[in-house]
């Protein structure tokens, strides 16, 4: 009965190690996550105002799938999109 709690111990903690290791692996893979963003470094405008570092979605084409745009999310803030898509 003990040597059974044992394997199964044992198998847990190997099915366990081997996810954190394949979750590991994934933001390795990708360290942008699925999410295209770009880093932006603060700044000063020219009126004087700082602006702190931020990310934003990475340049396309298109607006839908920026996070400010309705039916889309900020991940780091968790806003909802405001903007109409035109």
């Amino acid at each position: 009965m003990k040597q059974e709690i044992k394997t199964r111990c044992k198998i847990i903690l190997i099915v366990f190690l081997l996810s954190v290791f394949s979750f590991t692996s994934i933001g390795l893979a990708f360290p942008n996550g699925v999410d295209a963003r770009t880093r932006i470094k603060g700044y000063v405008k020219r009126s004087g105002k700082y602006v702190a570092p931020h990310f934003r979605t990475d340049k396309n084409k298109t607006k839908k799938d920026n996070w400010s745009t309705k039916g889309n999310r900020n991940p780091y803030t968790g806003k909802k999109g405001y903007k109409k898509l035109k």
